[in-house]
């Protein structure tokens, strides 16, 4: 276990690229494993995550190498996913390990999947229940953890799911065995989370349809396709971007540009809250790219403000309500975030983690069922000086990170190693700006 500080900073400035999307880099290295052809793939995330789904994608029989800072996937196209000889560990990759059990289950063959102990302590029946309507079966530890056995057919059948979780990994796991059923597979969601499975597929050449409907929004793919190999440019990861914006919100004199951003409107609902609290945060040279909005940020010093976050807004930044807390630490008056209980089920119980760091800070906070409540300090810094234990969850560590560079003492977090995960050069690019660690 490594221990990390953060100290005190002075103003942060600089420009700097996002780093890779992680959703859109386990996409594209699963979807590029089924299709046929090479794909090439351009600004891949290498976080310690990907690099678990690319392992799990060459168990599968895909031939996957790196040409400098392309990443190069042979598909295994009609040849179809071949089973693996041993347990695949995805790590602490859970985006990683729950799509490609969807992937796993439309082929005739059986996968051993684990992972570290935070992804084997994650709920896996909430995606491997619906594939069982679809024909795979499994078998798992109590309470519906890993490890798991997954056993696929070659005869898939469609479902219409109704999913009340908001979660794209749901979503995406059943779409992704439909690709491989006898007709048309459709997932309804009463709260719409993001997209990138259905905008990539079409990029693959898959038949997408999305339609809004009084029930929710209907997501459907139509069975027995073929993927063809295509090209991949990742943007930069709007969760990563949060961390940096916030950092410059609340560290006085900070004026920083983050660009190649994701700006999908199912990804982007951090920066609206920010602009809504007072943030002087400006989005320009929006462009698409690949089917997905890209845009570079613009964040300064800001007097934020809090704010009741719309519960429906959830699905569009649920990895960044622990950053959010932290930046309502700085705000004049109460933030309050309802709806998020899907935060109990992340890398950790994230709405105790969150309220546990913010008291152990002097922070005033209180936690709910499913929801938090933080009292902003008026614009005075927090005291920090805490050690604070994040039980491997790479968010709750970059989070009090920042608080505890704007606050009057600095933090310390444990298991420090975990943020590789998701950013790799947190710290690098941090310290770059300005920030100290230690």
């Amino acid at each position: 276990m490594s221990y990390l500080s953060s100290k005190p900073s002075a103003a942060l400035s600089g420009k700097i690229i996002a780093p890779g999307d992680k959703s859109i880099s386990h996409r594209s290295l699963i979807l590029g494993a089924l299709a046929s052809g090479k794909t090439r793939i351009s600004g891949i995330l290498m976080g310690q995550d990907v690099l678990n789904t690319a392992k799990a994608m060459q168990a599968f029989g895909a031939d996957i190498s790196q040409n400098g800072d392309i990443w190069e996937v042979q598909g295994l196209g009609p040849l179809g996913l071949q089973e693996p000889s041993d347990f695949i560990d995805f790590g602490n990759a859970g985006t990683g390990v729950r799509l490609t059990m969807g992937v796993s289950g439309s082929f005739p063959i059986k996968a051993f999947y684990t992972g570290d102990s935070s992804l084997r302590g994650r709920p896996m029946a909430r995606i491997l229940d619906p594939l069982a309507q679809m024909g795979v079966r499994y078998e798992m530890r109590a309470g519906g953890l890993l490890p798991c056995v997954v056993i696929g057919t070659d005869n898939v059948t469609p479902i219409t799911y109704f999913s009340d979780k908001g979660s794209a990994q749901v979503k995406s796991a059943i779409l992704l065995c439909g690709l491989r059923a006898d007709g048309v597979t459709t997932v309804i969601e009463a709260k719409p989370s993001r997209d990138h499975t259905e905008n990539m597929l079409r990029g693959f050449g898959v038949d997408v349809e999305v339609q809004d409907m009084a029930d929710g929004r209907h997501a459907s793919v139509r069975g027995k396709a073929s993927l063809t190999a295509c090209d991949v440019a990742v943007p930069g990861d709007p969760s990563s971007a949060a961390f940096l914006v916030v950092a410059a919100l609340i560290i006085e004199g900070s004026d920083i540009t983050i660009e190649n951003v994701m700006m999908n409107p199912l990804r982007a609902g951090i920066f609206t809250t920010l602009i809504e609290m007072g943030a002087d945060l400006t989005i320009y040279n929006e462009r698409v790219v690949a089917g997905e909005k890209i845009a570079d940020l613009r964040a300064r010093h800001s007097a934020l403000k809090g704010i009741v976050v719309p519960p429906e807004r959830a699905p569009s930044m649920i990895d960044e309500y622990p950053i959010l807390a932290i930046a309502a630490a700085f705000a004049t008056g109460e933030t309050v975030m309802e709806g998020i209980g899907e935060l109990r089920v992340k890398e950790s119980d994230r709405i105790r983690m969150t309220f546990d760091g913010l008291i152990a800070n002097g922070v005033e906070a209180e936690e709910g069922a499913e929801s938090l409540r933080v009292m902003g300090k008026s614009g005075a810094k927090p005291k920090g000086g805490a050690s604070v234990t994040t039980h491997g969850d790479h968010r709750i560590a970059m989070s009090f990170l920042i608080l505890g560079m704007a606050s009057q003492s600095g933090v310390k977090v444990d298991e420090a190693e975990m943020i590789g995960t998701s950013f790799p050069n947190f710290v690098q690019m941090m310290t770059g700006m300005g920030g100290e660690f230690s």
